[in-house]
């Protein structure tokens, strides 16, 4: 696999938690995988694995393979070369990215490929992830042997594209006869995304919904089309979660450990939550319902929709803490609000491993209004910690959500559909008006912590259809199947 960042080592959203937790998961399941992503800044080398020279923009750039055990099966290589990850950011400074971003990924796919080529033991399948693998499967044909590996590219947002001047066709190693509407051109530029699309045999995104989603006319980012024209190579695979570093029952972030049985703990998780953002602990706080966030602050997340209705959220009976970072004007309408409103409104900008977990644990609702979501991860976090979630009806979110039937007792959270403020609001009012009933609350508190979005699960599927490449190119060469 190659992936732009992974968990523990470098983080900006869920890409991240999926790049190790589905490699322990295919682990588990007794597959041998490993994990291509680069060393940034501060990340530790582990073991010395080998090194690479490759030929990008005109220079030969070296680099370090170093390797860290992620468990039984599985693996990562940090892919060092100070020249182009040795620096503050991971894709960019001051909210601009990097100029060279193509060298920076081009070269992360092209000496995964060498990699791959060094190992005495081909690989079966070469699984890459959003914009920043988009070039693996082209790389890939420089790959010689009897049998070569499959492709898979998994799409993780459809609206981060990696679009670049043409320029770049040749310096990255690219042919001119690739540059079409059938392989990256996209408007007269380079699209390492549509690269990914175009060129790998099998193509994943990581909700089912999603997978329909970007079909359609204004859901697409502009790629509907070159997705429509792929859709027979399409599949929509739930993501799961790592329901190891996930747990309650076992949580280091946690003051106490709870579960769907025992949630008694989830008590003193509050408390630790209130204490951690200042709120004073007495009867009046407690009582109040807390709304939680971890998020990045951008329109895609909803933050619109929050500004739109900010004072009518601070004079609700309740308290909302939030954690995250991203455009200015959200993180300054955050930190007015809490200035205008201590007593309700507590924010951390930036993100803080333990502030998320605690999150988690210690809210009653997770409010999560994005205008689209292609899986999610929070949503499944917090129902694994008996909080219960608000969420818009896209993408990966109304695969995982169940809504609450008052009728039967059924469901696991409250949904709405229409991206305004008033139905937002609407479907924050029903779960606030759910809290006041403890048997209600615990019902559906229960309902969610029960459900499996373990990654065992959607490895599975990935084996699936890992399996049927190989055996498609195995049948090809006229060997035996597997």
């Amino acid at each position: 696999m190659v992936a732009s960042e992974a968990q523990p080592f470098s983080k900006t959203g869920g890409l991240a938690d999926v790049a190790t937790a589905l490699p322990k998961a295919l682990g588990r399941l007794g597959h041998d995988v490993t994990v291509v992503t680069p060393r940034y800044r501060g990340i530790a080398p582990g073991a010395p694995a080998g090194e690479c020279a490759v030929e990008v923009a005109a220079r030969e750039l070296r680099g370090e393979f170093h390797e860290v055990p992620l468990g039984p099966g599985a693996r990562v290589i940090l892919l060092g070369c100070p020249l182009l990850y040795d620096r503050p950011g991971i894709y960019g400074e001051g909210g601009r990215d990097y100029a060279d971003n193509a060298v920076r990924y081009a070269f992360l796919s092209a000496a995964a490929i060498e990699y791959a080529s060094q190992r005495a033991e081909p690989f079966d399948i070469l699984h890459s992830h959003d914009w920043q693998g988009g070039l693996l499967p082209i790389y890939a044909r420089r790959l010689s042997g009897t049998v070569r590996p499959g492709t898979v590219f998994t799409i993780h947002n459809l609206a981060y594209q990696g679009v670049f001047d043409k320029a770049w066709v040749t310096r990255l190693g690219l042919e001119w006869k690739d540059f079409t509407i059938g392989g990256f051109e996209f408007y007269d530029r380079v699209s390492f995304l549509k690269a990914g699309i175009n060129f790998a045999e099998a193509i994943t995104t990581v909700s089912p919904t999603y997978a329909e989603e970007i079909q359609r006319a204004g859901d697409g980012s502009g790629l509907e089309g070159v997705v429509r024209a792929r859709r027979g190579a399409l599949t929509g695979i739930l993501n799961g979660i790592d329901t190891d570093e996930w747990n309650p029952a076992a949580d280091s972030c946690l003051p106490t450990a709870f579960d769907a049985n025992h949630l008694e703990g989830k008590a003193a998780a509050k408390a630790a939550l209130l204490e951690l953002f200042g709120f004073p602990l007495n009867d009046e706080t407690g009582a109040r319902p807390i709304v939680g966030m971890v998020s990045r602050m951008v329109d895609q997340k909803g933050l619109d929709l929050i500004a739109a209705v900010a004072a009518d959220l601070a004079s609700l009976a309740a308290t909302f803490v939030v954690v995250g970072t991203g455009e200015a004007k959200y993180q300054g309408m955050w930190t007015r609000l809490a200035q205008a409103r201590p007593d309700r409104v507590g924010v951390f900008i930036g993100f803080d491993e333990r502030r998320a977990h605690l999150v988690e644990a210690g809210a009653d609702i997770f409010l999560m209004p994005s205008r689209f979501e292609p899986c999610g991860l929070n949503q499944m976090y917090s129902m694994r910690y008996g909080t219960v979630p608000v969420v818009r009806a896209v993408g990966g979110l109304v695969d995982t959500v169940r809504p609450y039937n008052p009728r039967n007792g059924q469901g696991t959270g409250f949904l709405f559909s229409e991206y305004e403020p008033a139905a937002m609001l609407d479907a924050l009012g029903r779960a606030l008006a759910a809290f006041g009933n403890k048997k209600i609350w615990t019902r559906l508190q229960k309902n969610g912590m029960r459900a499996d979005f373990s990654w065992d699960r959607s490895a599975a599927e990935y084996v699936k259809m890992y399996r049927r490449i190989k055996r498609r190119h195995l049948r090809d060469r006229g060997l035996h199947g597997i």
